[in-house]
């Protein structure tokens, strides 16, 4: 797993600061490297002469992946460098490059070999910016602070970043997120000035400064990266340690892709989803096979802490009975803090999000939902109704968009294989299934609750009867035991409940319901014709139905961790 740094620079530096740039930029990649030491460091870069060449090659020397975004066809691009010297250094950063991203031509422009129009070379400018803005985790800029308006500009990709706009270029629709916090307007700012006329700094800022930058504070002095957006890292850096340790027997027969495949082999952005997946959802069981312990664990300690008290209240019960109590209660605190420390609900749903979300991904990838000259993030709506510290799944996102070839249609082969592996039937495989399934199980459970309720409290009155009508032929120990019986039956039935309220089997039953049923009609249009276009339109609003059913499954289930209160 990758932590991905864009870049935007002038390209006209200050030859004397030069040095003390180069500098500054090494000691901001080592502070990542030494600060998230499980994420390997790449670098997204247009290459252009000046500051983009400068941390492209202090990067390498770092060892830093390198991934050149070129805006235009690189014949044209090596037109814009003025001295043989630039396209010399461009084209052995080219040579180191581990990739290099032609991006197709903006919104039907046609760059011809006598093309100059300023104004169409901007907008392939400004859609790089675009593309490494919507693709990094923090963007590196070496920049005067000067705000102008010149399209494709650093002083515009750094507002991209920040505000998701750009003044005269028509970027891809933002608006469902335009007003949402966002997680990846994450910039650190290094000041520097340019070779020109009136080049010094903007008012207030010295050359050499370094801030970080963000929508929500503004610009922040010092080394120390945001605490919120740290936290996010730290999350990204959790999931390839946990991924790290998984063997590979968890991963073997784990995949969506399977034997019958159509003609056409898979893209390689794809294979790569699919290996995230498995590992996210390898992930996701393991933990939720531990916060379920946990919570089977903790609330069976509460049963018998109850009997125990029950027992020791009821009968001359010896003394030793308040340790037992006491161990009890002890060992379901470091049951909750054992699961508190290792985060067992949090992975367990971050997890399960995150596996869903790249289901999502995968198969509009293979299916040719997203457009394939688009440069946009296409899931940068999902979970932004919660907190920043998710934004990290989005950034596992990011990785596996990054690798999607841009300008290459998906082979049309791939669709009607994705609508039988992904929406299925109700009899056989795919998600229509899953939800129907899943439906009844939920149901079934929470049935079992109510019926476990019911017998409980009837039974508690028939014991209450018997004690009343009875009392006068019941001995003192037989009385006892009604009475301990009695105590234990709603504590039984109440703490049934509570587990299924922590699991939320109710509010499932609706959910899964509704989900089968989107999944339902998604196949009857889908059945009903067989035009391309539509078909990829239906999978592109049943992805959205499924991206948006993730984020409120975890948001229920985020207001129900794993608690010891009840043991109190």
């Amino acid at each position: 797993m990758y932590l991905t740094i864009g870049v935007t620079a002038h390209r006209d530096l200050v030859a004397t600061e030069i040095p003390v740039l180069e500098s500054r930029v090494r000691g901001f990649l080592q502070g990542l490297q030494a600060r998230f030491p499980d994420l390997e460091l790449e670098l997204l870069s247009p290459l252009a002469a000046g500051g983009d060449q400068l941390v492209a090659r202090v990067a390498l020397d770092l060892g830093v992946s390198l991934i050149a975004v070129l805006p235009m066809a690189q014949s044209e691009y090596e037109r814009d460098f003025e001295s043989s010297e630039e396209l010399r250094r461009f084209r052995g950063l080219i040579d180191a490059a581990g990739r290099v991203v032609e991006l197709p031509l903006h919104d039907g422009s046609e760059l011809t070999p006598d093309a100059t129009a300023a104004s169409i070379r901007d907008r392939q400018y400004a859609q790089a910016g675009v593309f490494i803005s919507n693709h990094c985790q923090v963007l590196l800029a070496l920049w005067d602070g000067h705000e102008l308006p010149l399209v494709g500009g650093t002083a515009q990709v750094i507002r991209y970043h920040l505000s998701a706009v750009m003044e005269g270029f028509e970027a891809p629709d933002t608006s469902a997120h335009l007003l949402a916090d966002s997680e990846n307007d994450l910039a650190c700012h290094i000041v520097c000035s340019r070779d020109r006329p009136k080049g010094e700094p903007a008012a207030g800022l010295k050359p050499m400064e370094q801030y970080w930058i963000t929508s929500q504070h503004g610009r922040l002095p010092g080394a120390d990266m945001p605490a919120e957006y740290a936290i996010m890292l730290d999350r990204l850096q959790a999931f390839e340690r946990d991924r790290a340790r998984l063997e590979a027997a968890d991963l073997e027969g784990r995949g969506l892709l399977d034997d019958e495949l159509p003609g056409a082999p898979p893209p390689e952005s794809a294979r790569y989803v699919e290996a995230l997946h498995v590992a996210a959802d390898r992930l996701a069981l393991k933990y939720q096979k531990r916060v379920n312990r946990g919570l089977y664990g903790i609330h069976t300690l509460a049963i018998l802490m109850g009997l125990v008290f029950i027992v020791y209240s009821e009968y001359p019960a010896p003394d030793f009975l308040v340790w037992i109590f006491l161990a009890l209660f002890f060992a379901g605190v470091a049951l909750h803090v054992a699961g508190d420390r290792r985060e067992w609900h949090r992975k367990y749903l971050d997890y399960r999000a995150l596996a869903e979300a790249l289901r999502v991904q995968f198969y509009w990838n293979l299916a040719g939902v997203v457009e394939a000259n688009s440069v946009a993030f296409a899931y940068e709506n999902f979970l932004q109704k919660q907190d920043v510290e998710l934004g990290w799944i989005r950034h596992v996102m990011r990785a596996a968009s990054l690798l999607r070839t841009r300008g290459e249609e998906a082979d049309p082969a791939w669709t009607g294989w994705v609508i039988e592996r992904w929406v299925g039937d109700t009899g056989s495989g795919g998600q229509l299934a899953y939800y129907s399934r899943k439906e009844v199980q939920n149901s079934n459970n929470y049935h079992r609750t109510e019926w476990l309720g019911r017998v409980c409290l009837w039974s508690g009155i028939g014991i209450a009867f018997i004690l009343g009508l009875a009392s006068g032929v019941l001995s003192e120990s037989q009385q006892a035991i009604l009475l301990v019986l009695m105590g234990m039956l709603p504590l039984i039935a109440g703490v049934r409940d509570t587990i299924s309220h922590k699991k939320a089997e109710k509010e499932l039953i609706k959910q899964y319901r509704f989900m089968a049923r989107i999944f339902t009609n998604a196949r009857q249009l889908l059945r009903g014709s067989t035009d391309l276009a539509f078909r990829r339109r239906v999978l592109k609003a049943l992805g959205e139905a499924a991206l948006e059913e993730g984020a409120e499954w975890i948001l229920m289930h985020r207001s129900r961790p794993l608690e010891h209160q009840g043991l109190s």
